[in-house]
């Protein structure tokens, strides 16, 4: 994959603008062709600098209650964990980080039962988790997929 260049940074932008623009509305925006977006377009999506997704507000579908959790783990079983724990479809996000906490997982449920029972049943069951830190989001303030600053 090649250096993206400002065109590249401008379509990226447009786009998180407003992910159903056209590939026409912003070839006039930025004055090249339509083909010209296409291909870059393209060759981005096949370079994995980004894809089309669908974001959805979580408490609109019934996921009312979204948790922060900490997970301390065994050494040596870092990787181990974090692959398990991808394999849970409330798992929405899993890093390893310095810090307290070996890893982090952003995690979404119906309610509190469901949290609990994710915490004292599956990750209980681990072998290699030491401990596990849950924090609730009480109130959110910004929950953006925006990286371009224009």
């Amino acid at each position: 994959m090649g250096k993206l260049d400002d065109i590249d940074l401008a379509i990226l932008g447009f786009l998180q603008e407003n992910g159903k623009r056209s590939y026409t509305e912003i070839a006039k925006l930025l004055h090249v062709s339509e083909g010209t977006i296409r291909t870059r377009i393209n060759r981005m999506l096949k370079d994995g600098v980004f894809e089309f997704i669908i974001h959805m507000d979580p408490n609109k579908i019934g996921l009312n209650v979204q948790a922060i959790i900490g997970i301390t783990t065994k050494l040596g079983q870092q990787e181990q964990i974090a692959r398990t724990l991808n394999s849970f479809q409330e798992v929405r996000f899993v890093g390893a980080f310095s810090g307290q906490h070996d890893l982090i997982l952003q995690a979404y449920f119906k309610n509190n039962d469901e949290l609990v029972h994710f915490v004292n049943k599956e990750l209980a069951k681990m072998e290699g988790i030491l401990s596990v830190d849950v924090s609730i989001e009480l109130k959110q303030y910004k929950d953006s997929f925006s990286y371009i600053v224009k």
